[in-house]
């Protein structure tokens, strides 16, 4: 039998009979008004309450389970909604000898019915009448729900008959789940005796199977609410897959049949202990099952209870500001360099794991013990898909429309079974049977180094990989057994991995299935609207193979004492070795883990006109096919990294980068790849320069004054808007005009106007002021003095700035046309909207210089956290310092702003000295420590209390 014993509950200041003998002092010494009783008695039972709970929670430290201190709490309201009963009709309302009308009873029902509460937490509660409302029933239950208001508990209550309750029960699925944890608290016990017997003769048996399909689909729709995944980085911890309330489902299911069960020898007698409750699940799980499952039921509520005494409210979601301080309270310590931050979350998602294979294992076997198919628990598969192949392997059958085994040794005979299941399931388009799960699962010791370099293994792994119908869900499942990580070791390192940022949305093994099914996407032609360049390259790569081994294996190096690309690389040689590689796959998969942050990192952060910076990717990059490879490889990097983190301004900076390195490759290289380049860049600006200019002599002369660099950033269409902005200028007057880059997916103002020292920062500062995100800049400055500034800014939202308002677009021109006179309104204070969120971590600034990739500019990378307004404090110190900033790369990743500046010497046009940039790293260290101090907050009581 399935005992839930959990450590011993602590202790807690309260004592039900003195309160109640507190509470007749106060009717003795009151008035007798109804105002002045429910006064006295908030006073009296508010100091109960606060007292024995926060006697509980501060020992939830001290080793106290989860379940036993949300026990305790309930045993607290226990003690403080029965002494209020008692009270309210022994000296309220009282009735001496209650007519029929008269009779009440209180029922706790839902969580509080099963005994357990958080600390912010509503109490459920059922008035359960013998007829209908009287004006004795309607006074009783408002002063209690009043006196309960009043002490700050929030209620949730209903009022009715046992047939009212049957009535709704049998109607709505939610009512009957709330009353098969129902518990007798005070009142009239025949009342309620009545409802347990009408309940066990006419109101379970004969819905069980409607009520198990409606949990399900339940399920189902709150998994999708909170997200599809439960390796989401901020994860539901009560409504999120893999949660409190998939546990709790469970249990529904088990309490309902097994009251259905119970109701058809006899009812259940109030006040006695619901044993049969637990027997489904002791029928369905093995010993260490159950020990997992309430391992699992402890640590959540643990978390869940802790999370609401931090928030000082009903939090349940686990976000980046309280999971510091969770890991902390739960006594997870930094280990091997590993953050306790990110241990802790990997306990929780290998919790949510368990608690996922759990509930698998409890519904399909639910369904082979039933009699009557739940509807939906079973997959309609067609007979002609259910007969396998005697030939493809003699010991797999499908059972209820999923792959199992004949028998749980097969995989003793033969290991490579475990591989050609999960083949055959790809091919089939099947899910796996629990039965499965728990074979491969019990049989992971076979996994032995033979098996790992076994050709028949690889051969079935890879096929999967590269060639699987959905590898996404066949690997997922793969993974969920424990396989994938057992085979793939390096793999198996990252199970679970989280890190504590913003950027990431999932954990790293989730990310890192999610790419592969980004590179199978494009392959299938799902992305080809999204992606055509990705999509047309594709078919052809000479070798996909390296390309998915390559995103399998890219992010094993995180954690690692190696670093990401170096402790990728040394990982992915020695898996490719283990799967029998020839030397040059080896190499190849190898140098895309090295280089897989290389194309993002030029496209985003260099000047990718700029000849010197195609010169030097392209000598990186060495090959046309490793080009293709990795812009495949970047585009599902990034795609998988979360909802909204790829978008049209990185794709157009990469595709251009690609363009231009492609050009460098088909010209040919010598030992000077950068003057190469260049000679093919210069013939090419010249033809530019011929066909812009064709039969206009103003054009031809403007763009002699430009630098070659200026042709290759914009399409001859921008080059002709920019050419008649910078003619309508007069008396130096300047000129802003704004449109909306739908490439970019941001709106690129470009401003005219005499150069000088400080226009851009003023530009820059302009844009902070508007509450514009600047995501871009470029700068040119023509030989005859002119500056053209382009800007591409987005809204808070990361839509195009002023999209849908043409007025503030308008307003928007007019203000940089004033800026570029050094004319700015006063600073505006923007706080930014994540700024709670982003305090939670800790973020080093950097400053970093590189004289290497541009001969006659020093590039200076800034890193820092980001807020409102960074970009223009940081050009106001360049500006300050009399140093020319030639182009902007502006980035972010989560919490952390990471720009790069092309910058000169304003007076020698010349690299920073060694003197300069010292000055320059102390001032930008200065502004970016300024962002690392957000404002603090004022301590609610409960962070208090967690502080100290």
């Amino acid at each position: 039998m399935l005992t839930l014993t959990t450590p011993a509950a602590p202790a807690y200041r309260i004592d039900g009979r003195a309160l109640r003998q507190s509470l007749t002092q106060a009717f003795e010494e009151s008035s007798g008004d109804t105002s002045d009783l429910r006064r006295r008695a908030v006073s009296i039972l508010k100091e109960a309450w606060d007292l024995s709970r926060a006697s509980i929670l501060s020992h939830i430290d001290e080793g106290k389970g989860g379940l036993a201190t949300a026990r305790s709490l309930a045993k607290v309201a226990d003690e403080v909604v029965s002494a209020l009963w008692d009270f309210t009709l022994t000296h309220v309302y009282r009735a001496r000898n209650p007519t029929e009308g008269e009779r009440l009873s209180l029922v706790a029902v839902g969580g509080y019915g099963r005994g357990e509460l958080a600390p912010q937490s509503d109490l459920d509660l059922l008035f359960l009448r013998a007829w209908k409302e009287t004006s004795h029933s309607e006074s009783v239950i408002e002063f209690i729900l009043y006196t309960l208001w009043d002490l700050g508990i929030k209620v949730g209550h209903s009022s009715r008959t046992v047939d009212e309750t049957l009535k709704f029960a049998r109607s709505d699925h939610t009512i009957m789940t709330a009353l098969l944890e129902r518990r007798h608290i005070a009142g009239d016990s025949e009342l309620v005796q009545q409802l347990e017997d009408r309940m066990a003769s006419e109101g379970l048996k004969s819905n069980m199977f409607d009520f198990v399909a409606a949990k399900l689909e339940e399920r189902d729709s709150r998994h999708f609410k909170a997200g599809a995944t439960r390796y989401v980085v901020e994860p539901n911890i009560k409504e999120g897959k893999g949660g409190l309330r998939d546990l709790h489902t469970l249990f529904w299911v088990a309490q309902y049949m097994a009251a259905a069960d119970a109701g058809q020898t006899k009812p259940r007698i109030v006040g006695e202990k619901r044993k049969a409750d637990w027997g489904v699940l002791d029928r369905l799980l093995t010993d260490k099952e159950r020990d997992i499952f309430l391992r699992a039921f402890d640590f959540l509520w643990k978390v869940r209870i802790l999370m609401h005494q931090a928030a000082g409210r009903a939090e349940e979601r686990l976000s980046f500001d309280l999971q510091p301080e969770i890991a902390r309270r739960m006594g997870f310590v930094d280990r091997q360099g590993e953050p306790n931050v990110e241990r802790f979350m990997r306990r929780y998602f290998v919790t949510s794991k368990e608690v996922g294979a759990l509930t698998r294992t409890f519904c399909t076997k639910l369904e082979a013990q039933q009699a009557k198919p739940l509807a939906r628990l079973s997959n309609m598969l067609q007979s002609g898909l259910m007969n396998l192949n005697k030939a493809d392997h003699p010991g797999f059958v499908v059972t209820q429309g999923r792959l199992s085994v004949n028998s749980p040794d097969i995989f003793q005979k033969s290991p490579v079974a475990m591989f050609l299941l999960f083949k055959m399931a790809d091919r089939l388009m099947l899910d796996l049977h629990p039965d499965a799960f728990t074979a491969i699962a019990r049989n992971l010791k076979l996994v032995t180094p033979s098996l790992r370099r076994n050709p028949e293994a690889a051969r079935l792994f890879l096929d999967l990989l590269v060639r699987g119908r959905n590898p996404y869900k066949t690997l997922s499942m793969m993974s969920e057994t424990g396989l994938l990580g057992r085979y793939i070791p390096e793999f198996g390192r990252i199970v679970a991995q989280t890190q504590f940022n913003m950027y990431h949305a999932y954990t790293v093994d989730e990310h890192t299935l999610r790419a592969v099914d980004v590179i199978h996407g494009i392959d299938t032609g799902r992305y080809k609207d999204e992606h055509p360049l990705a999509t047309l390259i594709m078919p052809q790569l000479v070798d996909k193979e390296s390309l998915y081994l390559a995103m399998l294996l890219h992010d094993t190096g995180k954690g690692g004492e190696h670093g990401q690309e170096i402790g990728g690389e040394i990982a992915a040689k020695k898996a490719c070795e283990r799967l029998g590689m020839p030397d040059w796959k080896i190499e190849q998969v190898a140098w895309l883990v090295r280089h897989h942050l290389v194309l993002s990192d030029y496209a985003q952060k260099r000047d990718v006109s700029d000849p010197e910076t195609v010169a030097a990717f392209a000598q990186i990059v060495e090959t046309p096919e490793r080009l293709r490879l990795l812009l495949i490889l970047t585009v599902a990097d990034i795609r998988a990294v979360g909802p909204g983190v790829w978008n049209a301004w990185k794709g157009q900076l990469m595709r251009d980068l690609v363009s231009a390195t492609e050009s460098a490759f088909r010209g040919g290289r010598g030992n000077d790849a950068v003057a190469q380049v260049r000679q093919e860049l210069s013939s090419r600006a010249q033809e530019r320069r011929a066909s812009l200019s064709d039969k206009n002599d103003d054009m031809a002369a403007w763009l002699e004054t430009m630098d070659e660099s200026y042709l290759f950033s914009f399409s001859a269409d921008d080059i002709k808007s920019h050419a008649a902005l910078v003619w309508s200028t007069f008396d130096s007057e300047p000129a802003a005009k704004a449109r909306i880059d739908i490439g970019r997916n941001a709106t690129a103002f470009s401003i005219s106007a005499d150069d000088r020292p400080g226009l851009f920062a003023d530009l820059s500062r302009a844009f902070a002021n508007m509450g514009g995100n600047v995501v871009g800049a470029q700068v040119f400055t023509s030989s005859s003095g002119h500056a053209l500034d382009v800007f591409y800014v987005q809204d808070s939202q990361g839509l195009p700035f002023g999209h849908d308002d043409a007025q503030r677009m308008k307003q928007a021109e007019q203000q940089l046309e004033q800026a570029a006179l050094g004319h700015l309104p006063p600073p505006v204070a923007y706080r930014s909207a994540l700024a709670g969120r982003t305090a939670a971590f800790a973020i080093a600034p950097t400053v970093a210089f590189d004289d290497a990739s541009k001969a006659n500019a020093t590039i200076i990378e800034v890193s820092g956290r980001d807020r409102p307004g960074l970009l223009a404090d940081l050009v106001d110190v360049m500006a300050r310092l009399r140093m020319d900033i030639a182009s902007a790369h502006i980035d972010c990743y989560g919490e952390r702003a990471v720009d790069a500046f092309y910058v000169t010497d304003h007076f020698k046009k010349s690299q920073l000295t060694a003197g300069q940039k010292q000055v320059l790293k102390k001032q930008l260290l200065q502004v970016l420590e300024r962002a690392e101090q957000p404002p603090k907050k004022p301590l609610t009581q409960a962070r208090a209390s967690l502080a100290r």
